[in-house]
């Protein structure tokens, strides 16, 4: 599979980890997982991310994980691996495991804890030597607390490692306008972008001018049909079909309960076969089961009602 680099684009599904009841990896959901996305239309995936439960695997777990995947995949897609991790040595194992067994590229997002711009430029310049390979750059300051403006990211850019960035600032249409102006006036060079934060402003990232998206949401191929949509200029299609979605979206992103939520319509969905978390993790109330049942059974009343 060739490496990622900055022509990057589409849907990069975010795919949470597989357990069984017992909490053992399920291989069996992560074969039919990795399929289905296929089948969506996906771009690509991303592994081992913040909905990925990363930090519950052991090292050996979250390489036979990865090594599933790509064996699943078999060179169809790119397949993006999370390695962010307290420490270099962790973040090497995954990285260096993960590109042997044939991943296009590594995601990392600065340690929480880094105090000013030249701490969070200095770590990522170091990540990116650690991981050396195409390098994606998540952007999440609502989980780790750090805040990268568009010129600190235009000074991390100037690594040709740097292939992409996930843009996940939360309000951060702005910083994705301002990231492109910079490239259009040649003060940095261009970089693939895609959104994040659960796909909550998939139209509008791609108004300004993201490549694509990447996140987790549990019906892709709305996202694989709105982004297509976008680029055929069919805006208030794309709308449309995105609005039908977002009752659904807005129940999934909720901190805290999204991952118990996103697994619980992946298993309705017939995509995985248990919607398991390992411990610690939040428990879905048969109420909030309710309220999702309700909103999946109206989704796809209103989507036969957009079709004919």
């Amino acid at each position: 599979m060739p490496m990622l680099d900055r022509s990057a684009k589409g849907v990069f599904v975010i795919a949470p980890t597989p357990f069984l009841p017992d909490g053992a990896l399920d291989l069996a959901s992560t074969d039919r997982m990795t399929d289905a996305f296929i089948a969506a239309g996906a771009s690509g995936m991303t592994i081992l991310g913040v909905m990925g439960e990363a930090p519950k695997l052991t090292e050996a777990e979250s390489l036979t994980f990865v090594d599933r995947v790509l064996k699943r995949t078999a060179g169809r897609i790119p397949v993006v691996v999370g390695a962010s991790a307290p420490g270099f040595a962790q973040m090497k194992a995954i990285a260096r495991g993960s590109l042997d067994l044939g991943a296009a590229g590594i995601m990392v997002s600065p340690t929480p804890g880094l105090k000013g711009d030249e701490a969070v430029i200095t770590y990522i310049a170091q990540a990116m030597d650690v991981v050396d390979a195409p390098f994606v750059l998540q952007d999440y300051p609502q989980l780790t607390g750090i805040t990268m403006t568009a010129p600190m990211i235009a000074r991390m850019a100037a690594d040709p490692r740097m292939v992409m960035l996930k843009a996940e600032d939360w309000p951060g249409l702005d910083k994705l306008t301002a990231i492109r102006r910079m490239e259009a006036e040649g003060k940095m060079p261009r970089v693939a972008i895609l959104g994040g934060v659960g796909g909550q402003f998939l139209p509008e990232e791609l108004a300004r001018g993201a490549d694509g998206i990447m996140t987790g949401y549990a019906y892709p191929e709305m996202l694989v049909k709105v982004c297509a949509l976008m680029a055929a200029g069919q805006r208030d299609a794309a709308q449309d079909l995105f609005d039908t979605h977002l009752p659904l979206i807005r129940t999934e992103v909720q901190p805290g309960l999204g991952l118990a939520i996103r697994k619980y319509v992946l298993k309705k969905r017939g995509i995985i076969a248990h919607d398991t978390l390992r411990a610690p993790g939040p428990k879905m109330s048969k109420e909030t089961a309710g309220e999702v049942d309700y909103l999946m059974a109206r989704l796809e009343r209103r989507e036969r009602l957009l079709a004919a």
